[in-house]
């Protein structure tokens, strides 16, 4: 498996909801923040010093890993990232992105 990973809402975990959501991060150990992001909004290349996890819970953003895959996500998808690991990201679609963002240090 690459050291980055993309894990959809499984729904036999009922219906995936932002509280329902967060509490899976927190409960693999991530502190997790909110965030929205209009249409347009772009995020050049960049990396984190810490593992992330980037899960959403509306909208459509679109990660692309350097020299890797891009992915874009939907409600209920989790992308993990490795600390260090290169990125970009944009909101695609006319829909405001709710976000959140995990961190484990």
């Amino acid at each position: 498996m690459e050291p980055f990973h993309r894990e959809s809402w499984d729904p036999r975990d009922g219906e995936m909801s932002e509280r329902r959501l967060r509490r899976a991060m927190e409960l693999e150990g991530y502190e997790v923040a909110v965030y929205a992001y209009r249409p347009g909004t772009v995020f050049d290349g960049h990396a984190h010093a810490e593992e992330k996890c980037d899960a959403v819970v509306e909208g459509t953003p679109r990660i692309e890993i350097e020299r890797g895959p891009a992915f874009d996500l939907r409600a209920g998808d989790r992308l993990y990232l490795p600390a260090g690991t290169r990125h970009r990201a944009e909101v695609i679609g006319s829909a405001t992105v709710i976000s959140l963002d995990g961190t484990r240090r």
